[in-house]
């Protein structure tokens, strides 16, 4: 629960500290119910209403504004949360939700639900939720390009593909030094309009995201050169490079490395200006209140805050998780379920979506996302 001196309104006719009638404007409000969330901060179960039973996620039983469910943790992210803005799960039915991104022309979400091997649409003028594409090769991570073309990375074809506009399907990375990728999962543009992808090879470990067989190469990131089409592998260094986005200015690069020995968490790299990797240090540790989960997509904001997916950590644990460009953790959005991926999206871009195992959130927040999906 809230602490109750977190956020104290009085009435009109209360006296204010100064003697003078409290003039608690509009501004000041959203800022306070946004820094009240911070002392939930300790608090693992997830709010429900005022009567005490759990959040009602259809819709039904409204939650009272703040959102006890968005955290703050450090002064940092207060800013960036809506104090009258609350949750939403707009969709369920999916097995295992993932790649979410969002067309700017069309005003639409795409996301993959891997298993049931089809790409689902959310059209933002009214809501409404369709098939994209089935089958789907059981694709995982998805992203538009500068053009407005529809990038995914296949599972089971073990490859990355390019839906032109006139409805054809183009194959852009299929093998490397003539052996098959592992299963390309996660993918983003720089702003060269060359492409960068993941390759940690999940869809290949068991039948469920795609079909089993054997991993024949190291698992990496590449990058697909916009002019030429070649691909280069631009690192092999981790162990299960799985989400990534690149810094406001692309001059860092962003890995949520999901395997190894070492403890979760995301990497960065410095990206020279002839499109190499170099540095690769520690990020962040998703370790969190005794719990270590993990990372998966990433996205980032207009000041370089990291928005993680997070998950496989529990009640409390699962959702979102926020980092400032040093590192510290300053805010958690909690879930009901393990979130796989996100993305900003909306006509100013300031509305973040979630993909979390069956189902699709927004919440709004007060920032943008830094690209364009």
């Amino acid at each position: 629960m809230l602490m109750k001196n977190a956020l104290s309104l009085r009435s009109p006719t209360d006296p204010s500290p100064t003697g003078n009638p409290a003039q608690l404007d509009r501004r000041r409000f959203l800022k306070l119910g946004a820094l009240a969330a911070a002392g939930t901060a300790g608090v693992t179960a997830l709010a429900g209403p005022a009567n005490g039973s759990p959040r009602d996620w259809s819709g039904s039983d409204p939650v009272r504004y703040p959102d006890p469910d968005v955290l703050v943790l450090d002064e940092r992210f207060a800013k960036y949360k809506v104090g009258n803005a609350a949750i939403q799960r707009l969709w369920t039915g999916a097995l295992w939700a993932e790649g979410c991104a969002w067309n700017a022309a069309g005003r639409y979400l795409v996301w993959s639900d891997i298993p049931n091997n089809r790409l689902l649409r959310r059209l933002d003028e009214d809501g409404h939720v369709g098939v994209f594409q089935a089958p789907s090769n059981n694709t995982n991570g998805n992203t538009f390009d500068r053009e407005g073309r529809l990038l995914s990375c296949e599972h089971d074809a073990r490859r990355v593909v390019r839906h032109e506009h006139d409805g054809t399907i183009r194959v852009l990375a299929d093998n490397w030094q003539g052996k098959p990728l592992n299963a390309p999962n996660d993918i983003v543009v720089h702003q060269d309009g060359g492409i960068w992808f993941t390759d940690p090879g999940y869809g290949i470990m068991m039948d469920y995201e795609g079909h089993l067989a054997k991993l024949e190469i190291k698992e990496a990131i590449y990058r697909i050169d916009p002019v030429s089409g070649k691909m280069e592998m631009v690192s092999d260094e981790g162990f299960k490079p799985n989400g990534l986005c690149f810094s406001p200015d692309y001059q860092k690069l962003y890995v949520a490395d999901t395997g190894g020995p070492d403890p979760r968490g995301i990497d960065v790299y410095d990206v020279t200006p002839d499109q190499k990797l170099r540095n690769r240090r520690r990020f962040c540790s998703m370790e969190w209140n005794g719990k270590m989960g993990g990372s998966d997509g990433i996205r980032v904001d207009v000041d370089g805050n990291v928005w993680s997916a997070a998950g496989w950590a529990g009640e409390g644990y699962d959702g979102v998780h926020i980092f400032a460009p040093d590192g510290k953790r300053i805010g958690a959005i909690r879930l009901p379920e393990i979130c796989a991926n996100l993305c900003f999206g909306g006509p100013r871009r300031n509305r973040l979506f979630m993909v979390a195992s069956q189902s699709l959130y927004a919440l709004y927040v007060n920032t943008r996302g830094a690209h364009i999906t």
